[in-house]
């Protein structure tokens, strides 16, 4: 009496399908809060094997939060999936979420590792400072470039350095001191 649980993410809803036997014996969509998903799957599926979904932007917190329900979660490669769920006549959410618990019941999938969110705030710190970083420079190349074409030529620097340099340049320049100040970052 083992059932089958495949669940197709998405931002605002998710698609689920209940299979048992090789047949769905439910199929609806609830929306995509792990708290509610595992309470409709507690209500609909209460012999749950596998709870089955694909990677994606929301699949760490699902999983954690699923597996925190005290869920059989299990997040698989969507590169992997994709291939069976392509096959499907029609590409619904629905059709997905049939896909993904046929695959659970026949163990047709290729797990993936979950990273815990002590090693994803770290990822995300990282990313985060790397973007932050590259926007400064474009901001400053940007500058730069808007104060080449007046003749400032903008020394080398970055930081404090960089905004000293272009204020001592902008000297004398109300009107181009006035547009590259209010640009980001020359507050």
């Amino acid at each position: 009496m083992n059932q089958y649980i495949g669940l197709d993410v998405s931002m605002k809803e998710t698609a689920i399908s209940i299979w048992q036997d090789g047949k769905r014996v439910w199929r609806g969509k609830c929306a995509s809060d792990p708290q509610l998903l595992a309470a409709v799957i507690r209500k609909r599926a209460p012999h749950a094997r596998r709870v089955v979904f694909e990677t994606g932007p929301l699949s760490v917190w699902f999983y954690h939060a699923l597996t925190g329900e005290g869920l059989p979660v299990i997040c698989i490669d969507a590169r992997h999936a994709k291939a069976a769920l392509d096959m499907a006549a029609n590409k619904t959410d629905a059709n997905d979420a049939d896909g993904l618990a046929h695959l659970a019941e026949v163990g047709f999938y290729r797990e993936i590792r979950v990273k815990g969110f002590d090693s994803m705030l770290i990822r995300t710190l990282i990313t985060a400072r790397h973007q932050l970083l590259k926007m400064r420079l474009q901001i400053s190349n940007q500058i730069r470039e808007l104060m080449k074409t007046f003749g400032l030529i903008v020394p080398k620097g970055a930081g404090s350095v960089f905004e000293r340099n272009v204020r001592n340049l902008l000297q004398g320049e109300e009107k181009l001191a006035r547009i590259v100040s209010d640009a980001p970052g020359m507050e």
